[in-house]
């Protein structure tokens, strides 16, 4: 669990493939029981837990500059507001964040995304504010399901740091299953979270119920962060194993 609770990156990525911003993150979590985030997981990927629960977060946040090192980012294609859905898994000796569904309002990285990588994006209408201490979030989504929508505004306040903050942000890696079923890891590089708590004024979500959750139950543990800069490695092929956490769930 050490390498969870770290702050900083614990393995720096000595040749980025991709470059990008991560800019006005809001960090909404719930806890769900263990049994019903595992059942929507392959085989070979593990729920970690914190507390003896599972934690599915929302988090809306702007993309930009999103390009390769020591080129101008992408245009046209380069930054973009996001609306995601995602859990904490471990895949053999690797740790990471699996994500339900990335909502973004670029149709090309849509395709590439889910063609290439079978990562689950999705197109609609997304817009990202961020005005004095409050963020505000609109989400459609239109393809490839129709009419779902997320609506969040937050307040910022006070600076925020614990085992539970570290525990749901400082991921240090992406694990998906590749179109050919093998497990991939990339690495994530970035400084550590300028993390504050955050007041929620407003949350309507239909994303977390389309992911095949139940719908989360009582106040999320709200959280926002200014940004950082983020270098991503070179995927690599993993190999699941047997891994018991702390709640002693071993791989089905």
């Amino acid at each position: 669990m050490s390498q969870l609770l770290s702050n900083s990156c614990p393995v720096k990525i000595k040749r980025a493939v991709m470059v990008q911003n991560w800019i006005d993150l809001v960090f909404l979590h719930w806890r769900y029981p263990v049994d019903t985030v595992a059942r929507l997981l392959p085989k070979g990927i593990e729920v970690e837990t914190f507390d003896g629960d599972a934690w599915v977060g929302l988090i809306p946040f702007q993309m930009n500059d999103l390009g390769f090192p020591m080129m101008h980012p992408l245009p046209h294609v380069g930054s973009f507001p996001e609306v995601n859905v995602r859990t904490y898994v471990r895949c053999g000796e690797k740790s990471g964040v699996w994500f339900f569904s990335l909502d973004i309002n670029k149709i090309i990285p849509t395709l590439t995304a889910r063609t290439v990588y079978k990562i689950p994006y999705c197109y609609g209408k997304v817009s990202h504010t961020s005005v004095g201490n409050y963020v505000a979030t609109k989400a459609m989504r239109r393809w490839p399901t129709r009419d779902l929508q997320s609506n969040i505004v937050i307040e910022k306040q006070e600076k925020t740091d614990g085992n539970l903050e570290r525990f749901l942000t400082a991921r240090w890696g992406l694990i998906a299953q590749s179109p050919t079923k093998n497990f991939i890891w990339a690495p994530i590089d970035h400084p550590p979270w300028p993390l504050y708590k955050a007041k929620l004024h407003h949350l309507k979500d239909e994303f977390i119920e389309a992911a095949g959750l139940p719908k989360p139950v009582g106040e999320p543990h709200a959280m926002y962060s200014p940004g950082v800069p983020v270098r991503i490695g070179l995927p690599k092929k993993l190999s699941p194993s047997i891994y018991r956490d702390e709640t002693g769930l071993q791989a089905r």
